[in-house]
């Protein structure tokens, strides 16, 4: 694997300059994705055409001077292949089939799994084949507390009342399915690297949900089960958590098994406990809040020097704490690019 700057950052060099890349970076702040929608009719036809999902993959990398482009796809699409209903609504994003018992997860279509994900496979190879070479790929997927969610909610901005007591009343069943989720997503994260991605990141989008005895059980150790069996098979390719938490005991206990070359930083963690707390032991990754890319102006590029600042010392990779916002202007993503590619770092 040709190493970038970013894969360097990645595996923990500290770099000349600071690269970034942005959650969400592909998608509908923009209007050549926009274009692409209204044409496919969409969310799922763009994802699984591959033409599309090339296409929009790489509409950032043309438009901006960002370090790594990242999959267009959905973490839905693994309980999708899994055999649940998917479909997405405009203005009301997924709703998903559910899973509510044990009986639901043991009929989960686990065989040929990995085949209805084939034209995923093809849009990462054709991402790849088209990428300058000084940039990076990222593959994703969906962490299992996350991914069980969606499953037992049947979408998202839910209360989490369901999957709260499905892993209470009902564990052999609930860890059943994490079980199924580990596996599946081992399955199809060692895919998406041998059609082409350098790097990949494990979303666990809902782990503030959880905390304590509990975060560890549904959140650490998944997680660091797929990181093991991802690390046994491609030892190089750099694996980026990303616990959406702003609680530090356990983003601590997430970073100190070591599991992951890069850990993620939601909006809400400071940076300067950061570079003292996680960065010693791994790269890390954020943490702009998305409100203020929205906003933009003077305030977004002194919070951006601010976090550059704060995490100059290490391995550090510029992001946002969690997605673009959808009505972001794409100006303002340019505007951040240039403020951290124009960051100074110390000698």
């Amino acid at each position: 694997m040709m190493n970038s700057l970013i894969v360097d950052a990645w595996k923990g060099k500290r770099t000349d300059r600071v690269p970034i890349w942005l959650m969400r970076q592909a998608g509908r702040y923009l209007p050549e994705y926009r274009e692409i929608r209204a044409k496919a009719g969409g969310f799922l036809a763009m994802a699984y055409n591959p033409a599309y999902a090339i296409e929009i993959t790489l509409q950032p990398l043309r438009r901006f001077e960002l370090d790594a482009a990242i999959l267009f796809s959905d973490i839905l699409v693994v309980p999708h292949a899994l055999g649940l209903k998917l479909e997405f609504l405009e203005g009301e994003g997924p709703k998903l089939e559910t899973v509510s018992t044990a009986k639901d997860v043991s009929n989960l279509k686990t065989d040929g799994f990995l085949s209805r994900l084939d034209p995923v496979m093809e849009a990462v190879a054709g991402v790849r084949a088209r990428m300058p070479k000084n940039k990076a790929l990222i593959g994703f997927a969906g962490a299992p507390w996350t991914v069980a969610s969606y499953m037992i909610e049947g979408g998202g901005g839910h209360d989490f009342s369901k999957i709260k007591a499905f892993f209470k009343n009902d564990p052999d069943g609930f860890s059943a399915l994490i079980d199924v989720l580990v596996r599946s997503t081992v399955s199809y994260l060692d895919a998406q690297i041998r059609a082409g991605a350098q790097a990949v990141q494990l979303f666990e989008s809902w782990a503030s949900v959880l905390c304590g005895d509990d975060f560890r059980w549904c959140v650490v150790e998944p997680n660091i089960r797929i990181a093991k069996a991802i690390k046994t098979m491609h030892p190089d390719v750099p694996l980026i958590g990303f616990p959406r938490t702003d609680n530090t005991d356990d983003l601590l206990n997430f970073a100190a098994a070591g599991a992951f070359d890069v850990i993620g930083l939601s909006q809400g963690i400071t940076p300067r406990w950061a570079a003292q707390n996680v960065q010693p032991s791994a790269c890390v990754q954020g943490n702009l809040d998305p409100d203020l890319l929205l906003r933009g102006g003077p305030e977004m590029v002194l919070a951006s020097q601010n976090i550059c600042e704060a995490l100059d010392a290490g391995a550090f990779v510029f992001n946002l704490g969690h997605g673009v916002i959808k009505e972001t202007d794409p100006s303002h993503v340019a505007v951040l690019i240039e403020a951290v590619h124009g960051f100074k770092r110390k000698a």
